[in-house]
């Protein structure tokens, strides 16, 4: 081990290994991604690296979820809410590059043999805070009935627009955005407008 690696320790040398970690994801894909070509990327061991993260998956997942802190969604006050989630949705489509859709399918196979899943990795990988803001504004400008949402119809939005992706491996058209928050998402959990 030389000098520059014992100086790397803790916060320093996980950055340094994630960013390794993506480069290789990016450059390579995940097939080819190893625990060797990202500790090699990294000017460290593979053992350094497996005792943070003991698989592909983990260390993917890990860098995939550092990518997306590194870059976050911000929506502003709008003042409407379907104007926010679409534009929300419009991010999420804009930052869901190719390489990141194919990702997920080129990981079924480790999941498989992990005894895990997508939804699994989503987990690690995605907050949903920023969501959760956005339908809060909406609930205190008496936009949306607190008693229609459930986790289940507050994941909906992203649910669709994932599923969306992975079936096209293209960004959001603006129709697509337009039926999942207009004509799915909002009919449920907006309050209704009183009739005349």
């Amino acid at each position: 081990m030389d000098a520059e690696q014992n100086r790397r320790r803790g916060a320093e040398l996980e950055e340094a290994i994630l960013d390794a970690a993506w480069a290789e994801l990016v450059e390579h894909g995940y097939a080819a991604t190893t625990l060797e070509s990202v500790a090699k990327r990294a000017g460290t061991s593979r053992p350094v690296l497996h005792r943070r993260w003991p698989s592909r998956i983990k260390l993917a997942t890990a860098a995939v979820a550092r990518y997306f802190a590194l870059n976050p969604i911000e929506i502003p006050d709008l003042g409407n809410f379907g104007a926010e989630i679409s534009l929300l949705l419009r991010r999420l489509s804009d930052r869901a590059r190719p390489d990141l859709l194919r990702l997920a399918f080129d990981m079924g196979g480790d999941l498989a043999a992990a005894n895990s899943n997508l939804a699994e990795v989503r987990g690690e990988i995605v907050n949903d805070q920023l969501l959760r803001e956005i339908i809060e504004r909406a609930i205190r400008r008496g936009e949306v009935d607190p008693m229609r949402l459930t986790p289940r119809i507050i994941s909906l939005p992203g649910d669709l627009a994932r599923n969306e992706f992975m079936m096209t491996l293209k960004p959001l058209r603006d129709e697509v955005i337009r039926e999942i928050v207009y004509d799915i998402f909002l009919p449920l959990i907006c309050r209704p407008v009183p009739h005349g």
